[in-house]
């Protein structure tokens, strides 16, 4: 929604997602190598940009220790998660468990896979599939 006074207002679409990481080289090659997330660049002192279809992941050293411990979870939406599952172990990725049902909606089955990054910053495979 583009107004931005009255009850009208609201937030809807995610223009970036920050995640703190320890060591950013070690970061970039998980999310780019072993993910095949797109990488977009790098920028001083320690961020590291990553394109999401159209959402961008930034990875960040912080220096501030506050945000030092701080995580969003990432939901990546596949299509095949059975597929995604064992492309990600087969490169390396330590999966918490194998692919699980988590809700069977009238229309859809919701499976999730979670999965933790380097820095153990959990983040989880999700997939919708149409009953």
């Amino acid at each position: 929604m583009n107004t931005t006074s009255g009850s009208a207002f609201g937030l809807s679409r995610i223009g970036q997602i920050a995640l703190p990481v320890r060591d950013l080289e070690r970061a970039i090659s998980f999310y780019r190598d072993t993910l095949g997330i797109r990488f977009l660049f790098q920028a001083p002192p320690s961020l590291a940009f990553f394109d999401c279809d159209g959402v961008r992941l930034l990875l960040d050293q912080p220096q501030d220790q506050e945000f030092q411990k701080h995580s969003s979870v990432l939901y990546f939406s596949v299509d095949d998660i059975q597929s995604a599952f064992e492309t990600l172990s087969s490169r390396g990725v330590a999966f918490e468990g194998k692919p699980h049902l988590i809700a069977k909606l009238p229309d859809r089955e919701v499976w999730m896979a979670f999965f933790r990054d380097p820095d153990q910053n959990m983040h989880a495979l999700m997939s919708e599939i149409r009953r």
